[in-house]
C-alpha cells in the first residue's frame, strides 16, 4: 500500500500558476499511490490566486479514474454576490482511494475564538479503507496556521477521535438492520493521520500528537520511525520564498498508530517538485 499526502494549494505552484492536472501528474511521478490525501482543495473559490477551477473535487474524479473521491469541507461560504447560481465557496481536504471505502466521517475540528488573527474552520476527513493487511482508518487534516492555541485544541481532538475509534473497535454496537442508517459501529483502531499540521517538527503541537493516549494505541511519526536520529527535510517554503519569507520548515507529517510500525517499509519526502508551496510525502506499508 502506498499513500501520498500533499498540501497542493489548490494546484498552485511556486510560481503562482494553477494547474490541477499537473499536480496529479507530479504526485503520480513521485509514487504510484493507492491512496491520495490532499489538503487545500476548493470549490467555488475562483477568486483565489491563480484562479482555480470551479469544482476541484470533480476535476480530481476526472483525473483519477478508478479512484473513489471523498471530500471533506471545512470552510463553507455563500457564493459571490455577483455570481448568482454559482457554487458555494468551499475549501477543505480530499481522499482518493483505489481501495473499497467503508464508513466516512467528516469531523469539524475545534475552533476556539482567537480575536488577534485570521482563522478558518478546519476539518479532519476520515475513511475506513479495505486495504491489504486489513481495514484501517485514514484521516487527512490541515490545522490552523495563525493560532498555536487553535492548533493544540485541534491536535487534542485528533487524539480524542483515536480514543473513540479504539473504544468502537473494542466494543462495537450491532447494526439495527442491513438497510438503515444504524450501521455497525465497528471501526478499526489502526490509523494513519496525515496532512499539513502548520506546526514545526518538534513544536508543542507536534510533540502533543506523539504523547501516550489513554486506552488506545499511541501515534508515531512515520518518517522519524524510519530515519531514527535524523531531522526531516523541510516540507514548506522550499521554493516559494515569497509566502514563506521566514524560511522553509518541516510541518507536514504522516502519523501511524503503533501497531503499524512493523509494516512500514518507506516514508519519503519529495524535495524536487515545485508544483505547490509544500512538498509531498509518501508512505509505504507491506
Amino acid at each position: 500500500m502506498k499513500l501520498l499526502s500533499w498540501n497542493i494549494q489548490w494546484g498552485r505552484d511556486a510560481a503562482g500558476v494553477v494547474d490541477l492536472a499537473r499536480t496529479v501528474r507530479e504526485a503520480l511521478r513521485f509514487a504510484d499511490f493507492d491512496v491520495l490525501c490532499l489538503q487545500e482543495v476548493t470549490r467555488g473559490f475562483g477568486a483565489l490566486p491563480g484562479a482555480p477551477g470551479d469544482d476541484q473535487f470533480a476535476e480530481l474524479a476526472a483525473l483519477l479514474p478508478g479512484f473513489t473521491i471523498i471530500e471533506g469541507i471545512g470552510v463553507d461560504l455563500p457564493a459571490p454576490r455577483d455570481a448568482p447560481g454559482a457554487h458555494r465557496r468551499q475549501f477543505g481536504n480530499a481522499i482518493a482511494s483505489r481501495f473499497p471505502v467503508a464508513q466516512v466521517w467528516r469531523h469539524l475540528l475545534p475552533w476556539p475564538a482567537e480575536p488577534t488573527a485570521p482563522s478558518m474552520q478546519r476539518v479532519a476527513l476520515e475513511a475506513v479503507l479495505d486495504a491489504p493487511g486489513g481495514a484501517l482508518r485514514v484521516l487527512v487534516t490541515h490545522l490552523e496556521y495563525y493560532s498555536a492555541r487553535q492548533r493544540l485544541a485541534q491536535v487534542d481532538e485528533l487524539r480524542r477521535l483515536q480514543r473513540e475509534a479504539a473504544a468502537h473497535a473494542a466494543h462495537p454496537a450491532p447494526a439495527e438492520n442491513d438497510t438503515g442508517p444504524f450501521a455497525s459501529t465497528a471501526r478499526p483502531a489502526s490509523a494513519i493521520v496525515c496532512g499539513d499540521f502548520n506546526s514545526a517538527w518538534g513544536s508543542d503541537a507536534y510533540t502533543r500528537m506523539l504523547e501516550p493516549i489513554a486506552d488506545s494505541l499511541p501515534f508515531f511519526d512515520a518518517w522519524t520511525a524510519l530515519h531514527p536520529g535524523a531531522t526531516p527535510p523541510p516540507t514548506a517554503g522550499v521554493y516559494d520564498t515569497v509566502q514563506w519569507s521566514s524560511g522553509p520548515l518541516a510541518c507536514d507529517f504522516i502519523f501511524v498508530t503503533q501497531d503499524l510500525l512493523g509494516r512500514l517499509t518507506g516514508c519519503e519526502i519529495d524535495g524536487t517538485t515545485q508544483a505547490s508551496d509544500h512538498q509531498p510525502i509518501v508512505l509505504e506499508l507491506d
